[in-house]
């Protein structure tokens, strides 16, 4: 991998803030933008619970995380 790669796919990750649906704590996450649509299981750094989180890209790089129970 070259530099401007390296740091090309740095660009493309972007913290957001969500909500455990569980705990309600406030995390924060990494979200790879370089990906349209992207699905995953990722435990609350609080209560440890399962949260299943759904991110979508639009055509203008932004962002959006929808997060639910794993079994909603």
């Amino acid at each position: 991998m070259e530099l401007t790669d390296e740091l090309n796919s740095m660009d493309s990750l972007k913290w957001m803030v969500i909500s455990c649906p569980y705990c309600g704590e406030r995390l924060d996450v990494s979200v790879d933008c370089s990906v349209d649509y992207q699905q995953y299981i990722e435990d609350c750094q609080v209560c440890c619970r399962p949260m299943e989180l759904s991110v979508s890209v639009d055509e203008h790089n932004e962002a959006r995380v929808n997060v639910r129970h794993e079994n909603e």
